[in-house]
């Protein structure tokens, strides 16, 4: 009978941290979380602490100290909303590169296999669309989002050359605008936003003119293809594009969340916000042929469980 693997999770108390941990418990795996609650909530996994399969650590992975015997690893500790990594940018910049190469010395030294969340972001402001994963991107390198961008493009190239030079078993994912339940009140990001500003029958900020588009996937969606990807036995590091081609604009999104949530919100437009992108939208072909992934929740039901998350919330 073969003994049940331990799977580490950084950022596991955050948005996708919590959803992965819960599905993977649900495989009854052993799931070890760190966590240093930067902009992630206890209450995220206040579910799983009394479950026998499950550890916490309140770890900062620039510091990283865990003894444990790991045999996977899912690296998804960075802040990933612009008003929590611009707040920190040097911190930013640490957590992608000093702690990726924590993460990936503790890999080296169990010979676990390694998932790196990687991001749309490393495109910056797409001139091609969709955008496939030769694409090298358009990125500022001296932006305020360059702490994040540039950030997580040095995490693969970390990833890629642990690869080459010790023959490390990675796995990279570009990941694409996610939302659903689990998403802090304070994250900042466009589907939170618009919720919470709706709910309260708030004016919805809507940055530039709302032609800008991005294609919005629903985290158990998002979760699925992650775990599918983990478990290509073939050796295939990626880079691997998750998300959903159905681009919508900014305006569009804002005006579903009010017809969703009956409410008496206005769209208020403000001035545009530095290096935002315009586009971005995932080509997925790889995704398909690889792992036969394809996301099935539709926008609508996906911001429906949103709205009932958030209510419960404010």
């Amino acid at each position: 009978m073969s003994k049940t693997k331990s799977i580490l999770i950084t950022g596991g108390a955050g948005f996708l941290g919590s959803h992965l941990s819960k599905k993977l418990l649900e495989k009854k795996y052993h799931v070890i979380c760190v966590d240093n609650f930067y902009s992630s909530n206890i209450s995220n996994i206040s579910n799983f602490l009394d479950n026998s399969n499950y550890k916490f650590y309140e770890q900062d992975i620039c510091n990283l100290n865990i003894d444990d015997k790991i045999d996977i690893i899912y690296n998804l500790a960075c802040p990933a909303s612009p008003i929590h990594y611009q707040a920190d940018p040097v911190k930013t910049i640490q957590t992608n590169v000093i702690g990726s190469y924590n993460v990936l010395e503790l890999a080296r030294k169990y010979k676990a296999k390694i998932f790196q969340a990687s991001t749309s972001e490393i495109y910056g402001d797409p001139k091609i669309s969709p955008q496939n994963e030769s694409y090298w991107g358009n990125v500022n390198p001296i932006g305020i989002r360059s702490c994040y961008d540039e950030g997580k493009r040095a995490a693969e190239t970390l990833f890629f050359d642990y690869n080459r030079q010790y023959s490390l078993n990675i796995k990279v994912c570009r990941i694409f605008n996610t939302y659903g339940p689990n998403m802090a009140l304070n994250d900042g990001r466009v589907i939170s936003n618009f919720i919470i500003q709706a709910l309260k029958n708030e004016d919805i900020t809507v940055y530039g003119d709302g032609n800008q588009t991005r294609s919005f996937c629903y985290v158990d969606d998002l979760i699925e293809g992650i775990i599918n990807l983990m478990d290509l036995e073939e050796n295939f590091t990626g880079p691997m594009n998750l998300g959903t081609d159905n681009e919508l604009s900014i305006k569009n999104i804002a005006k579903t969340i009010i017809e969703l949530s009956n409410s008496n919100s206005r769209i208020k437009y403000l001035d545009a916000v530095s290096d935002d992108p315009m586009q971005r939208k995932p080509d997925l072909t790889l995704a398909y042929q690889k792992i036969n992934w394809n996301p099935k929740i539709d926008i609508n039901t996906g911001i429906l469980e949103t709205i009932k998350y958030f209510k419960e919330q404010i």
